[in-house]
């Protein structure tokens, strides 16, 4: 029984810190006139639960260094330094 309560602490425990919260964002482009000439600009919409949780790493208007990795599709977005 102790073990078993052990174990169950344990796996709370791992739980609670692997667990990522995930939610559908969106890739938004809103064309902009700058000068006479269209440009795209496109922005990532970052769902409100995922935002306010705790262990969101970024603040509102933070400079954030963009990456793509080509090999695995995914886009990476890191605090600067």
């Amino acid at each position: 029984m102790v073990l078993e309560k052990a174990l169950g602490l344990l796996w709370c425990y791992q739980f609670r810190f692997t667990v990522m919260l995930e939610a559908q964002g969106k890739l938004i482009n809103r064309p902009t006139q700058t000068g006479g000439k269209m440009y795209d600009k496109f922005f990532i919409y970052v769902p409100i639960e995922v935002a306010r949780d705790s262990a969101f790493p970024f603040k509102a208007n933070e400079k954030v260094k963009v990456k793509i990795n080509i090999q695995n599709k995914q886009l990476t977005i890191e605090k600067t330094t």
